[in-house]
């Protein structure tokens, strides 16, 4: 578990400000996620990105694939970020209503970027222990089978369920799938903060789900309703073993840099021997 906690990987959102955030708060070491909204824009996430990246950060763009025109934009968004370095894409579909051009989803750019010959080392893709609320199973299964042939891990939406992450991620080595697997989770974020940023920057998955699973939107809401450590309690007797791919975590911020730095600390200390 030592080892899930110094490997893991914070997602920040590129709001203004939250470089500074970052430089005060997150150690050199932590790699760091970008994330894309329609509001923002996608080159927002790369100019912000790789002003990380010139801080030294090991630094992830999304690639929000319903934001990226066509295949020229492509080729630039590669050549700005592999000239600081970068080394690694994460590939979403992205919650913009209209797609920007020809890419209506993500195995559409991942066939672009193979079709590029991209230098990338890393691509990463989205997994849905709990299913999407717009699309079938079947349909993403579908998906991710393809989008599997170039990405070489998934990083799964966020949950709050260690049973679901668990089935999930069997799930996926039993049907020969061997991505490794990074768990997305919340951080140490208020539970106020943490619906009123889900349901307002596009993170609408994890917001649908929790108004579709009453029982947990309850629980959620009562005093004390949320914690990262509870997940990670029913996940660390399961680290480890064979029957699935999970190799660390995928920490939701939400620009709470501060607090689960702290929280990071905390559960290292916890884990130290």
């Amino acid at each position: 578990m030592r080892s899930f906690f110094e490997g893991l990987r914070y997602e920040v959102l590129p709001f203004k400000g939250v470089d500074a955030k970052v430089l005060e708060h997150v150690p050199k070491d932590v790699k760091l996620t970008v994330t894309a909204s329609p509001g923002k824009g996608i080159w927002r996430t790369i100019d912000f990105a790789t002003n990380l990246a010139g801080e030294g950060y090991a630094v992830v763009p999304h690639l929000s694939s319903r934001m990226i025109k066509d295949e020229a934009e492509l080729r630039d968004i590669i050549a700005k970020v592999t000239e600081v370095g970068i080394t690694e894409v994460f590939v979403v579909g992205g919650d913009a209503p209209e797609p920007a051009g020809k890419f209506t989803g993500s195995p559409q750019l991942i066939r672009a970027l193979e079709e590029l010959d991209h230098p990338f080392t890393d691509v990463g893709i989205t997994g849905y222990p709990e299913g999407h609320a717009d699309v079938s199973d079947d349909r993403l299964d579908a998906d991710m089978r393809e989008k599997a042939k170039v990405a070489t891990y998934v990083a799964t939406q966020m949950c709050f369920d260690p049973k679901a992450i668990l089935t999930w991620a069997r799930g996926l080595k039993s049907g020969g799938m061997n991505a490794p697997v990074w768990v997305g989770i919340p951080g140490e974020v208020s539970r106020e903060k943490l619906l009123r940023i889900s349901a307002g920057i596009g993170l609408g998955a994890s917001a649908r789900f929790l108004k579709k699973q009453q029982s947990m939107f309850w629980r959620f809401l009562t005093p004390g309703g949320y914690s990262p450590d509870k997940i990670i309690k029913g996940l660390a007797p399961q680290v480890g073993a064979a029957d699935h791919n999970i190799a660390g975590l995928h920490v939701f911020t939400f620009n709470e840099l501060e607090k689960t730095e702290t929280w990071r600390k905390r559960m290292l200390d916890k884990y130290a021997g």
